[in-house]
């Protein structure tokens, strides 16, 4: 490979190759499909997988409940320990703050419900089937 070849390809990486190497999906082939569900935006516009990533795009990334807001400090194409792709990018503030209050809440809904112990017994299945869907009325 020629310098100027080796100097191209490290300014930029594949998103979906980036993605992984900072460890925010564990396959690369589980990024494409979420950034191909439109679920991953670099600079507030939607993108292919092989789109190129630099150091300074802005990324707004969607799993599963949580919402990141992340800036692009370094570039990888080899996934690596947790500390090393932790140090890939910087996650703003108010993302931060506003994931944290979203765990908190989905957390303090779960308390609600208590879940049983054992399955219901015969006599309980029945009055389970009698009543029926109590969360339709």
């Amino acid at each position: 490979m020629s310098a100027s070849a080796e100097s191209a390809s490290s300014d930029a990486v594949r998103l979906d190759v980036w993605l992984w190497a900072a460890r925010f999906f564990k396959t690369r082939s589980l990024a494409k499909s979420v950034i191909e569900a439109g679920r991953i935006e670099i600079n507030d516009a939607t993108c292919k997988p092989s789109r190129a990533v630099r150091v300074g795009d802005r990324l707004r990334i969607v799993r599963g409940e949580d919402r990141y807001e992340i800036e692009v400090l370094g570039l990888s194409d080899q996934r690596g320990p947790a500390p090393v792709a932790q140090a890939l990018y910087r996650e703003s503030e108010e993302s931060r703050a506003a994931r944290q209050a979203a765990a908190e809440q989905r957390r303090l809904e779960a308390t609600g419900y208590a879940k049983p112990a054992t399955k219901p017994d015969k006599r309980a299945r029945r009055l389970i089937r009698a009543l029926g869907d109590i969360d339709a009325l």
